[in-house]
């Protein structure tokens, strides 16, 4: 039951290239980047992510996409990622972009075993009627486009129909884990993290704090064990911003 890893590079050591990555993480907030950077390290390329937005220029999985070695991904979010917008736009990068909710749905859906469902969102646009560029030709012409959906009508309403997504891998970070998996998330940080855990055939957990099973109050999990298949510890330096905002102090 003890699925504590010593170090991330070992934790990360048998994702091959080619495989499929579910990432936690909202902008910057709560990424696993001490896993991504030991996966940078490790080799891996032709990697498939799915994760709400890409990191930015040089930061998490942007460190990834900084060395082409994303070969698609799939997002809600763009960001302010300027290599991801150039990669993209000059047909190096493949990305399917989703309605956040249905992002959000489509990974806990895998997570649970449900293969598809229905949703309002994206009838009568291009999500569901298809034509969404998903690749870009050298020549700025589209070499991949969306499929159409299914669409179906329940009680007067359209849906559409969107697939569960199940990744090869899950990269998610914790707030607080213990050696059984089971993991805390402080405040926003939670965001996608539970959902991209839940879709990865092979969880791998970064904790800033490790505590031994029993410390965490079950009513306290905010993702249980079952889903997390390693664990690693790795403190809580080294954290970022995406954008700092602030404004003056009034003056008393």
């Amino acid at each position: 039951m003890d699925k504590t890893v010593a170090t991330c590079a070992q934790a990360i050591a048998d994702i091959p290239s080619g495989a499929s990555l579910a990432v936690g993480g909202f902008g910057l907030n709560g990424i696993p980047h001490n896993l991504i950077a030991a996966l940078f390290e490790q080799g891996a390329t032709d990697l498939v992510t799915v994760s709400n937005n890409c990191g930015v220029d040089g930061w998490g999985l942007g460190v990834l996409l900084d060395a082409k070695r994303i070969a698609r991904t799939t997002g809600s979010y763009v960001g302010e990622n300027k290599e991801f917008e150039r990669q993209y736009l000059h047909g190096e990068l493949e990305v399917e972009l989703v309605p956040q909710g249905t992002l959000a749905e489509r990974l806990r859906a895998g997570g649970c075993g449900i293969p598809a469902f229905f949703t309002p969102a994206g009838v009568g646009t291009m999500v569901a009627d298809g034509g969404l560029p998903w690749r870009y030709a050298p020549d700025g012409s589209i070499a991949i486009a969306s499929p159409p959906k299914e669409v179906r009508r329940f009680d007067g309403c359209e849906y559409v129909l969107e697939h569960g997504i199940i990744c090869d891998f899950a990269l998610v970070r914790a707030s607080v884990g213990d050696r059984h998996g089971n993991l805390v998330f402080a405040k926003a940080t939670r965001n996608f993290n539970p959902l991209c855990a839940m879709a990865g055939r092979v969880t791998i957990a970064e904790v800033e704090e490790l505590v031994e099973p029993g410390a965490i109050s079950p009513e306290d999990v905010h993702l249980q064990g079952i889903f997390v298949q390693r664990v690693v510890r790795v403190g809580s330096a080294d954290k970022r911003v995406e954008r700092v905002t602030t404004r003056k102090r009034e003056e008393n």
